[in-house]
């Protein structure tokens, strides 16, 4: 209880310097004071459940939606540490949400689906090829951004492939495609 009376009689007293200082700049420093007080005392804890697909691209880009402890969508983009895009697939992956960003360190996954799709075609007489491996997928520490600034955990995922190839001679590129990342996982921040 003391400290809910000490956040309202500290928030009273900013808007009262504010007013009387003169520089309230027509409300938007309250704003911005106020939101960054819900920010800093907001987090996420708890289950999240996690899906990230792309369709016919071999590409960078990805969608993710978010729910659970996270309620969120937005683009996906696989990286580099260095924040280069990363069009092999090999490190992390980015999820650039509504509400902030972080990264998926995907290098496990990735490498397992790679090992699968060293023998392609699977179905040499379709010319089609399906692949699922699973792994741990931790987040990336110290990446989160807005909402997820200090977050932390790790997903279970699936990472599941499904294509199929111009008919013989099975040549690539591929003629359709989806790779579908889903699962959950524990996080907090």
């Amino acid at each position: 209880m003391h400290k809910l009376h000490f956040a309202q009689v500290g928030t009273a007293t900013v808007v009262a310097a504010a007013v009387l200082g003169g520089s309230l700049g027509g409300g938007a420093w309250l704003l911005a004071a106020a939101a960054g007080q819900k920010e800093a005392g907001s987090g996420v804890h708890g289950t999240v459940d996690v899906t990230i697909w792309s369709i016919d691209s071999d590409g960078p880009d990805f969608q993710a939606i978010l729910s659970g402890a996270i309620g969120d969508y937005g683009p996906a983009v696989t990286v580099l540490p260095d924040g280069k895009v990363d069009p092999e697939h090999t490190s992390e992956m980015e999820l650039e949400l509504q509400h902030g960003t972080f990264r998926l360190y995907i290098d496990g996954i990735a490498s397992k689906l790679r090992a699968q799709t060293s023998h392609e075609p699977v179905y040499a007489a379709t010319c089609s090829d399906y692949f699922h491996v699973t792994a741990t997928v931790p987040v990336v520490a110290g990446s989160g951004t807005g909402a997820y600034r200090g977050i932390r955990g790790s997903l279970s995922l699936a990472l599941t492939g499904n294509e199929d190839q111009k008919t013989p001679p099975c040549a690539a590129p591929f003629v359709r495609q989806i790779l579908v990342l889903i699962g959950s996982g524990t996080v907090s921040s």
